[in-house]
C-alpha cells in the first residue's frame, strides 16, 4: 500500500464521485480507480457501492475512512510540529548539562537568550557527562555543556568556552579555613565528600590526587554539587568544588590551591555533521558569542 492511496480514497469519500475526486487530486480517472482498487486488494474487502461515477462509501469504507482520517490528522500535525520545532523563532532547543552548571549558569544563559528570542522553548537534562553524551549521540540532545569528552568513541564536535578554578571547599572553623592558599597533599588526611563515579568534576578530582599519589578517603559521595557543599558546611568533611553561584556559601571556605594546578575547561559538544535546527543553530551562536569564541 502507498501513502497517497490513502489520500485518494479520502478524498474519494467526501467528493464520492470518481471523475470530480480525480479532478481534485489532479488526477486521471483510470489512475485514481486503479488506485482505489489496489488499496481494497489490500484491505481484502469492498469500500464503496458503486452506481456508475457515483460512489458511496459502504460500512467497510465507513470504518476505514475513521481510521484514515485520524492517520492523516497525525501525519499533518507531525508536520506542522516539525515545521513549529525548527522555524528560528518558535522552536525548541534540547541542551544537556552538568549538575554543577544548574545552580546559575544555565538559567543565566537562558534567561539572556531569551531576551533575545523569547518565542524559543527549551528542553533541559542534567544528567554527568557520559550520559549526556548518549542522549546527544542518540538524537535527543542538540547540544551539550560539559566538560571535554576524552574517553569516546562518537564523533564529537567540542568547543572550549571558559576555565573554572577547583578549589578546597572546607567548613567554617577548619584548620586550614584562614589560610590563602593550600597544596593539595594538605588535604591528604581529611575525609572527603564527591560527586558519584562517572561526574566530569569527579573524574577531575581523581585525576588530581592521581597526580600526587594519594588516595583520598572518600565518606560519602553525592549527585548534586549543593547537596556536597552542605554537607562540607555541617562538618562531615571536605571537598574539591569550582565556585559555584547559587548554593550557601555562608559556612563554607574557598581555598584556592597552589599545587598542582586544579582547573577544569567547560565546552560545548555537538555531533559532528548532525542537523540543527534553526532555533538550536541560533542558541549555540549565542553561547559562542557569550563567551567571546564566535
Amino acid at each position: 500500500m502507498e501513502w497517497q492511496q490513502l489520500e485518494y480514497f479520502q478524498t474519494l469519500a467526501r467528493i464520492q464521485h470518481v471523475t470530480r475526486a480525480a479532478e481534485s487530486l489532479s488526477l486521471s480517472q483510470p489512475a485514481l480507480s486503479r488506485s482505489i482498487a489496489r488499496l481494497e486488494d489490500e484491505v481484502g474487502v469492498p469500500l464503496f457501492d458503486r452506481q456508475g461515477r457515483t460512489i458511496v462509501l459502504n460500512r467497510y469504507g465507513q470504518l476505514l475512512l475513521k481510521r484514515v482520517n485520524r492517520i492523516l490528522k497525525d501525519w499533518e500535525d507531525g508536520k506542522q510540529e516539525l515545521r513549529d520545532l525548527i522555524h528560528p523563532e518558535h522552536g525548541e532547543v534540547s541542551i544537556g548539562f552538568l549538575h554543577t552548571m544548574g545552580t546559575s549558569l544555565i538559567p543565566d544563559l537562558i534567561g539572556a537568550f531569551r531576551v533575545q528570542a523569547p518565542q524559543i522553548s527549551f528542553s533541559l537534562m542534567q544528567n554527568h557527562s557520559y550520559s549526556l553524551l548518549e542522549h546527544l549521540d542518540a538524537g535527543e540532545l542538540d547540544l551539550c555543556l560539559l566538560a571535554e569528552p576524552t574517553e569516546t568513541k562518537m564523533s564529537i564536535q567540542w568547543t572550549p568556552l571558559w576555565e573554572e578554578e577547583i578549589f578546597a571547599i572546607v567548613p567554617l572553623g577548619h584548620r586550614l579555613a584562614d589560610a590563602e592558599s593550600i597544596l593539595l597533599s594538605e588535604l591528604a588526611d581529611e575525609a572527603f565528600i564527591f560527586l558519584k563515579k562517572g561526574y566530569a568534576l569527579r573524574r577531575t578530582t581523581d585525576r588530581l590526587f592521581e597526580k600526587i599519589g594519594v588516595k583520598p578517603r572518600i565518606t560519602f559521595e553525592g549527585e548534586e554539587a549543593a547537596t556536597v557543599a552542605g554537607l562540607v558546611s555541617a562538618g562531615l568533611g571536605v571537598s574539591l568544588l569550582p565556585d559555584l553561584r547559587g548554593i550557601d556559601k555562608s559556612k563554607i571556605i574557598h581555598i584556592p590551591i597552589r599545587e598542582p594546578h586544579c582547573h577544569r575547561v567547560i565546552g560545548m559538544a555537538l555531533i559532528e555533521g548532525a542537523y540543527l535546527s534553526p532555533a538550536s543553530q541560533r542558541f549555540r551562536d549565542f553561547v559562542l558569542a557569550h563567551f567571546g569564541r564566535n
